[in-house]
């Protein structure tokens, strides 16, 4: 088994990007990388590799953002104006923000799943990590796709 640096140089950025995934906040994604890392850390010694490790990192980064969704719930939210001035060149950087409050709007197991993807993670490894049958799990991908097509063609992003 790879010791802790390895894993942690090996897997962090993509647990940052997976958190981004659920929470759209750069630093609360930081700070969810580093909680999940610190349950890696802590609990490394009892890990049985009964999964591969990274499908155990994953599932750990996966409660941890869960359960900040959760506490976000509870909290007050505002809107923003409706009355944004329109930019006419998006730059790339506005794309990927784009795409994460398309992420951030769908359902709690679709941004996991989706998060997943985006990770390039294989279908199956998705399937034990979300708790699917492997046909449900490429099911739900295919919709989740279609969600965000939608979103991207009704804001002017595919034309």
């Amino acid at each position: 088994m790879p010791d802790f640096e390895t894993i942690y140089l090996t897997y962090s950025p993509q647990i940052f990007r997976v958190c981004m995934g659920y929470v759209n906040n750069h630093e609360q994604a930081k700070d969810l990388t580093q909680e999940t890392f610190v349950s890696v850390w802590r609990n490394l010694p009892g890990f049985r590799n009964e999964s591969k490790i990274s499908t155990w990192i994953f599932r750990i980064a996966t409660n941890n953002c869960l359960r900040a969704i959760e506490i976000n719930k509870r909290t007050i939210k505002v809107e923003l104006p409706v009355n944004l001035p329109e930019l006419q060149e998006e730059s790339d950087e506005e794309k990927l923000a784009f795409l994460y409050r398309a992420i951030g709007d769908l359902e709690e197991m679709e941004r996991i799943i989706i998060s997943l993807v985006l990770e390039d993670l294989p279908q199956a490894e998705i399937a034990d990590i979300v708790g699917l049958s492997p046909v449900n799990t490429r099911v739900k991908i295919h919709r989740i796709k279609e969600k965000l097509a939608k979103k991207f063609k009704s804001n002017g992003q595919f034309e």
